[in-house]
């Protein structure tokens, strides 16, 4: 069984936050009705024209919201602005108020604007991402911890706090570039695949988890897969309304420093530019591509992004719903694979 997961949005600063908040529990609602068991939120910090709502206590109410069955997942939290002690106590507290349904997804963060805020040097996120790990993984699991690292020192410390799920909750790290897939694969659980990388890209980097998890003893398992995904009736209305809705988003992403799609022409053939990882066209077409992806890679679960800035809740509990009637009954059916097929390292030729 493949299950099916919800990427909530930030929204435009002109919505109010109480209002953002009562669309996220419409959302969640709806995500549940139509059979997606993951709720997942992105983070951050001083956005400007658009809001996130901070993830932790976000999550912590939700939990009183969703059915026992669906996970609650940070993606991603920006771990380096953190000191790792209050982010250790954070999600082991956010672990069992969610009775240990939290995935715990974070990443190394792409806009120097926001390390300034925190006084934290952007060159040094790298460092303080990987000694973060080491340090949260001890406080979570020891009974007296002494690390002595070059950001952080602890003296024989005794933590207070431990999270419900044994050792921790699993950790999902999200990653661009390559160094960021090595470090899920020496310390992570998952490997959280950005929504623009395409197929041949994802087999290889699975590779270098499953690698990674070899030398560390570690069981790999199905990961999970991101895709920004829309339905419409036909082909050319999907990639019409895909371009509506989402356009600006990518746009945004470029000119706030994620450089993923910097070679794209996302102002002028933006439908090629997304064409080799946006999931959009008929029921067909959609369940048809993300059924490949499932057929060829080991993921599970998928997590799919509905809901874009320029739609309000009413648009976003429509496309859920389009995705509950047409996609999720496909796709809970499916088995998950725990290898990579040959045929997923091909490269796509240009048209």
């Amino acid at each position: 069984m493949v299950q099916m997961g919800l990427l909530l949005s930030d929204v435009p600063k002109s919505v109010s936050p109480s209002q953002q908040f009562k669309d996220v529990l419409r959302i969640v609602e709806a995500a549940q009705a139509n059979g997606f068991t993951y709720i997942a939120i992105g983070q951050h910090f001083l956005y400007g024209e658009l809001r996130w709502l901070q993830p932790v206590p976000l999550l912590a109410r939700l939990a009183a919201e969703v059915d026992h069955d669906v996970k609650l997942v940070t993606q991603i939290m920006i771990a380096p602005l953190y000191h790792p002690v209050m982010l250790a106590e954070e999600i082991a507290t956010l672990d069992v108020v969610t009775e240990g349904r939290l995935i715990f997804g974070a990443g190394l963060g792409y806009r120097p604007e926001e390390f300034d805020y925190f006084g934290i040097p952007f060159k040094q996120r790298a460092g303080r991402f990987d000694e973060s790990l080491e340090l949260m993984k001890k406080l979570w699991t020891q009974d007296s911890v002494t690390h002595h690292g070059k950001y952080w020192q602890l003296e024989d410390v005794h933590p207070h706090l431990f999270p419900v799920q044994d050792p921790h909750p699993p950790i999902w790290i999200g990653a661009h570039a390559i160094p960021g897939v090595n470090r899920c694969a020496k310390y992570g659980d998952a490997y959280a695949c950005p929504p623009e990388t395409p197929m041949h890209e994802i087999a290889e980097r699975h590779q270098i988890v499953m690698d990674g998890f070899a030398a560390r003893g570690k069981e790999f398992t199905p990961q999970p897969l991101r895709r920004n995904c829309l339905v419409a009736d036909t082909r050319e209305e999907a990639i019409v309304e895909f371009a509506r809705v989402a356009q600006g988003r990518y746009l945004t992403y470029v000119n706030k420093g994620l450089d993923v799609m910097a070679d794209k022409d996302l102002e002028n053939e933006f439908a090629k530019a997304v064409s080799g990882h946006a999931v959009i066209g008929t029921p067909d077409d959609v369940v048809a591509t993300l059924t490949d992806y499932v057929e060829k890679l080991p993921v599970d679960p998928i997590l799919l992004r509905p809901q874009w800035p320029t739609m309000d809740g009413d648009e976003t509990i429509a496309a859920i719903n389009r995705l509950g009637k047409d996609i999720v009954p496909a796709m809970l059916p499916l088995q998950a694979r725990t290898t990579i097929d040959e045929a997923a390292y091909a490269v796509p030729q240009e048209a």
